[in-house]
């Protein structure tokens, strides 16, 4: 105890002391108790008495005296209002040049070398990835360079060991230029090694049938480089081939490759699961629906029983988009624990539906000389009537021509693709080669193309119940006026090996048109007539380069049956226009009137050649058009008429847009110096 007190009266000394004693202790060179310096009673004498007045309450502050010399002052400001806050400036100060010269850091630029890489063809590869290259040749000091030339060695490593260059390495060097003492060069140096190629290749997991089918997927054979990408692609490879013949859970393991760096060799093995052999089952749909399982199984290739292939579900999923009724659809098998006569397993199929907007608003507009402005609206209601039965109302608002119409229609109507619809329109046509006010009621049942769904065979087949009141500026062409009741029966079938609907590339496309007719004119020295209208198209593609594409064309129509004065004006065959013979007007080649207007023939013959040019979302088309109207029934190459001129295209994810300008060859009174088109898609 004494101790203790002696440390806190004497501070560092009494520690000193006690630090002797206490070692001497340690030593052992003593073992008895050291004396008591100050005995506690004389030290307890020794302390001086506390004054009683210490546990007396204090003086209030603010009655405590305080001498005058220490009183503070008093600033006359204080007193005073606080300036407007508006009058203060709070405009930030330029930062000083000087300042932020001084802290701006300076940068080390550098350059960079790659050796080793070009002889294996690694050396682009590498610079679009490393770090070194992004870094645009300038760092803040020489250890972030060194650091950058670091993660380029790792860098050089992955991309050997990726093509086969398993034995592999590569180091880095940081050094001043000597050409340029402000600059550094960052050099990676890779050596390759020998390239490792497989020896050995094994599928191991339960047998196939017919067996090998693993192994004939994955097609790898000895001798082949060790490429990670041709590995990788390859038993994708299986896991796309075998749903394709029966077996839709399979799963492929992890691969295994033993390198032997004394050849150098490795010996691949790759583990399959196949899953059990199954067949198609039932069809059930969940989910926000469009359409039943029943509609479903209509738009399928495929019946229960058939053996399980991805490709025929994937097709069943493309047709359900096609639909556009949907704003997602997923498929997948689901095992039942079924199993058939010939022992494979019952696969259903389980397809969610997720719905999308039903309705739909469109509008298009377009100008062609002689057909003039035209504005074209519609709506859409595409499952009014499920399934898939679309209400269509549309209206033409244009300077020569204005019509609405009403059309039903069900798609993929009790069979895949086979399109079923009725119509009912009324339309005024005001053209050169004469004004109709017609009423049609008409049906059709086909298999056609869409946008989305491109069909190398198509068809169509119908009905037209007309009736048009006609007439002609042309007092010499009276004949001609009148009501006509026309009925038809409008057929078709076309052969598509284009690439694209509305913007082919290469391919060809071939189209047949007939249509027999029975006319009767109402007006007093009217009649019946019956004829055929009949018309082939052929088109073709070819690429010329990746940007130029060369496209031709011909069309030839003919009717027979009848004078061209005893068919209805609005139904005889006429040529000019941005689909047909551009740098002419819309209808305007072919036998005239007196009064110069066309009057429209029975044999038409059309080419086009096109040059379609493309750069980016642009395109330059200059084309030549040539084309004639005759009298006669058949299609003749005497007396054609030509055009020529370039075109713009804008190329957009639903088609190009068409802006054609165009001049006749050999103009002729009243035909226009300069012909206009636009529209959406290319001429043909």
């Amino acid at each position: 105890m004494a101790v203790c007190k002696l440390l806190i009266s004497f501070g560092v000394a009494a520690l000193s002391v006690c630090c002797q004693a206490n070692a001497q202790t340690r030593d052992g060179s003593s073992a008895q108790k050291p004396a008591e310096i100050v005995p506690d009673a004389q030290f307890n004498a020794a302390l001086p008495p506390i004054d009683p007045a210490i546990n007396a309450p204090l003086t209030p502050i603010d009655q405590t005296p305080m001498p005058v010399d220490r009183q503070p002052a008093t600033d006359p400001g204080l007193s005073q209002p606080l300036p407007p806050i508006a009058s203060f400036d709070v405009t930030t100060p330029p930062p000083s040049t000087a300042a932020a010269a001084a802290d701006k850091p300076a940068l080390v630029r550098y350059s960079v070398a790659v050796d080793g890489l070009k002889l294996i063809d690694l050396e682009g590869r590498f610079r679009s990835l490393s770090a070194l290259a992004k870094g645009d040749g300038k760092a803040a000091n020489g250890a972030v360079i060194a650091a950058r030339a670091r993660e380029d060695e790792a860098l050089a490593v992955r991309l050997m060991k990726s093509e086969g260059y398993y034995d592999g390495s590569a180091t880095s060097n940081v050094a001043p230029d000597p050409k340029n003492p402000d600059r550094v060069t960052a050099v990676v140096t890779a050596v390759p090694g020998s390239r490792y190629k497989l020896r050995d290749i094994t599928i191991t997991g339960a047998a196939t049938q017919p067996p090998g089918l693993a192994r004939e997927a994955l097609q790898l054979k000895a001798g082949d480089d060790i490429v990670a990408a041709a590995i990788e692609g390859a038993e994708a490879g299986v896991s796309l081939r075998l749903p394709q013949q029966g077996y839709p859970f399979v799963v492929v393991g992890q691969r295994d490759i033993l390198l032997d760096d004394r050849l150098p060799v490795g010996d691949y093995t790759l583990p399959v699961d196949a899953g059990p052999r199954s067949s198609f089952g039932t069809i059930a749909t969940t989910g926000k629906t469009a359409f039943d399982a029943h509609h479903v199984e209509v738009l399928s290739r495929f019946k229960p029983g058939q053996l399980y292939d991805s490709r025929r579900v994937e097709d069943l999923r493309e047709a359900m988009v096609a639909t556009g009724l949907l704003a997602s659809v997923a498929v997948e098998p689901v095992k039942t624990g079924r199993t058939n006569a010939d022992g494979t397993g019952i696969v259903d199929l389980l397809v969610r539906q997720q719905a999308g907007p039903a309705k739909t608003l469109a509008g298009s507009a377009g100008y062609g000389t002689g057909e003039g402005f035209k504005l074209q609206g519609s709506f859409t209601h595409r499952n009014l009537l499920p399934p898939e039965g679309a209400l269509v109302a549309d209206v033409i608002a244009g300077t020569q021509q204005q019509g609405a119409g009403v059309t039903f229609r069900r798609s993929n109507a009790g069979k895949r693709d086979r399109t079923v619809q009725l119509t009912l329109r009324g339309e005024h046509d005001n053209f050169d080669a004469y004004e109709a006010t017609t009423a049609t009621l008409s049906g059709r049942i086909s298999r056609d193309s869409t946008p989305i769904w491109q069909k190398r065979w198509t068809y169509a087949y119908g009905f037209e119940l007309i009736a048009t009141n006609e007439k002609r500026a042309d007092p010499t062409r009276l004949q001609d006026d009148g009501t006509y009741f026309i009925a038809a029966l409008p057929g078709q079938i076309g052969y598509d090996r284009s690439d694209n609907i509305l913007n082919p590339t290469k391919g060809f496309r071939l189209l047949a048109r007939v249509s027999p007719e029975f006319s009767q004119r109402a007006n007093a020295g009217g009649g019946t007539n019956t004829y055929v209208r009949a018309q082939i198209d052929g088109s073709v593609y070819y690429p010329v380069a990746n940007s130029l594409v060369l496209a031709g064309r011909a069309r030839f129509g003919t009717i027979t049956g009848a004078s061209r004065d005893a068919i209805a004006p609005s139904r005889r065959l006429y040529a000019g226009g941005g689909g047909s013979v551009r740098g002419y007007g819309y209808q305007e080649l072919g036998p005239r009137d007196a009064d110069n207007n066309p009057i429209g023939g029975r044999g038409l013959t059309e080419f086009a050649v096109e040059a379609r040019y493309r750069f980016g979302d642009y395109g330059i088309v200059p084309f030549f058009d040539a084309g004639q109207v005759t009298s006669s029934t058949m299609p003749s190459f005497s007396g054609l008429r030509y055009g020529a001129g370039i075109g713009g295209r804008l190329y957009t994810n639903f088609g190009p847009l068409r802006v054609d300008v165009a001049t006749p060859i050999a103009r002729r009174a009243g035909e226009s110096k300069i012909t206009l088109y636009i529209s959406i898609g290319q001429a043909f």
